[in-house]
């Protein structure tokens, strides 16, 4: 059983939290659920619309056609009723969102009582949205028959509080960030929960301030973030190198969305990854660590703080839109690595230095500190072998192999459910795992990314010397589809 539902409307018009009380009522209840969203970068008025995909077994990415679709507005019914499956379902008219909620717990066979817990947790305007709900319970006539799951202990998250947590279970002292979509949810998140965890949050003019500033608080010995998304990466790389010369454990935050330049700042993409990786001037190493899901943020952001404390660098953790703002539903405990704080108040520099930290043009200490760096980035990848740094799904022994990144993962696991497929998905970036060359040598490997380019790809001919001529991408600010891509896999498997 997999049914999708979608809620659409007019920003204000509230179908982001129609669809958040639907998924957390569906995940106390026992199934799995996952949700994505779609808007425009407006404040009111256009067209936004959520997918909420939920299943008796796990479930990590939505469909193109819906069993039913929640028209908070006409537009709604509009644009998306050709996705509408044989014998679906349109919930229309002009009424509050709660109306909706109503209409559409009792259509899926749920006690009133599961709608009115949700409410009272929600608090805001709880008097009108009981009528309203009420009202939409009682004119509900419709009936979808659910399979009951298995009640069990879950967590339903997105990927932008997943990434928080793992700061916090780190050993945050302070967060730096200047709005930018898709990352400005994790400076959200971490403002709330700055007292009760002893951290300091502050928002400053522009990314080039904040990237000074994780870097002055650094070497003040604080264990400091920064977030920004790629336009605002590019205006902090001059300070990376930075980072990277004066031996500074500074953890990056990168939210991906598409561009160049402005793109289409509300949407999702993995356009990012050269950058991430090249971006500075000079030659010193970085480590770039590449989530998939909330349990994965959470773990790898703990993770950027440990190799970037232990080895005095810069980490980047790099995510996108369609991870940072989709909810999950998972039951693993995320494990979380301890880092101690390394750093030494002394004299930081940005020029090459003697061992006083004075600046220096002396050949001889220019290639010896040069040296350095070297036999650092071969300890950092010495070290990261002890990690997890990519991941095996499928069928283990398959010839077909899937490789990819990031957000596509959920799409991919849900896709090659029946396939004779192996999927390989690379955690980290930075230092890149040798063994994946192992499990791709004389296989019929196909490569999936969210970019034009294949930008994975590149870097796996790069560490390996395997060109990966196969390649499945999506670049329209879209993510991948479950079914769409099982077809697509199917048809490369032929």
């Amino acid at each position: 059983m997999r049914k999708n539902i979608l809620f659409g409307g007019q920003a204000g018009q509230g179908p982001n939290i129609l669809t958040h009380i639907l998924g957390e009522a569906l995940v106390k209840q026992g199934y799995y659920v996952f949700y994505s969203r779609d808007y425009q970068s407006l404040i009111r008025g256009g067209h936004n619309f959520n997918v909420l995909t939920f299943s008796t077994e796990p479930v990590n990415s939505n469909d193109c056609c819906f069993d039913v679709i929640v028209a908070i507005d006409e537009k709604t019914k509009t644009i998306h009723s050709k996705d509408l499956k044989k014998n679906g379902i349109v919930l229309d008219g002009k009424h509050a969102n709660m109306y909706f909620a109503g209409r559409l717990f009792k259509i899926l066979g749920f006690d009133f009582k599961i709608l009115e817990a949700e409410l009272k947790i929600l608090k805001k305007r709880y008097d009108e949205n009981m009528e309203e709900a009420k009202k939409g319970y009682e004119d509900a006539k419709a009936h979808v028959e659910l399979r009951k799951p298995t009640k069990k202990q879950a967590v339903f998250a997105n990927g932008n509080q997943g990434t928080s947590m793992g700061a916090i279970k780190a050993g945050l002292d302070i967060y730096y960030a200047y709005p930018m979509t898709p990352a400005t949810p994790v400076l959200g998140e971490l403002a709330e929960k700055q007292i009760e965890n002893n951290y300091l949050v502050l928002e400053l003019e522009n990314e080039i301030s904040v990237v000074n500033a994780g870097i002055g608080s650094a070497i003040t010995g604080a264990k400091a973030m920064v977030g920004t998304s790629g336009g605002g990466f590019d205006l902090m790389t001059e300070s990376l190198s930075l980072a990277g010369m004066a031996n500074v454990p500074l953890v990056m935050y990168l939210a991906q969305r598409p561009g160049p330049a402005t793109g289409v700042a509300t949407y999702t993409g993995q356009g990012d990854l050269n950058m991430a990786r090249h971006s500075g001037h000079g030659e010193f190493p970085r480590i770039l660590l590449a989530p998939g899901d909330p349990v994965e943020s959470e773990e790898l952001t703990s993770q950027a703080f440990y190799f970037s404390h232990k080895f005095k660098t810069p980490s980047i953790v790099i995510t996108d839109k369609h991870l940072g703002e989709s909810f999950y539903t998972f039951t693993d405990k995320p494990k979380i690595t301890p880092s101690k704080k390394t750093t030494q108040f002394g004299r930081y520099n940005s020029y090459e230095v003697s061992e006083d930290g004075s600046s220096t043009e002396d050949p001889v200490l220019i290639k010896k500190n040069i040296d350095a760096r070297l036999k650092k980035a071969v300890d950092i990848g010495k070290e990261a072998e002890k990690f997890v740094q990519y991941k095996v799904f499928g069928n283990k022994n398959s010839k077909n192999v899937i490789v990819s990144w990031g957000s596509p993962k959920g799409a991919i696991l849900d896709a090659i459910k029946g396939l004779d497929v192996k999927f390989i998905q690379i955690l980290y970036i930075e230092p890149f795992p040798k063994k994946v060359a192992e499990e791709l040598k004389g296989k019929n490997v196909m490569i999936v990314e969210n970019n034009s380019t294949g930008q994975l790809q590149s870097l796996i001919a790069e560490k390996t010397g395997i060109f990966i001529e196969n390649k499945i991408l999506r670049y329209d600010g879209r993510p991948f589809l479950c079914d769409e891509l099982a077809k697509e896999i199917g048809g490369k498997l032929k």
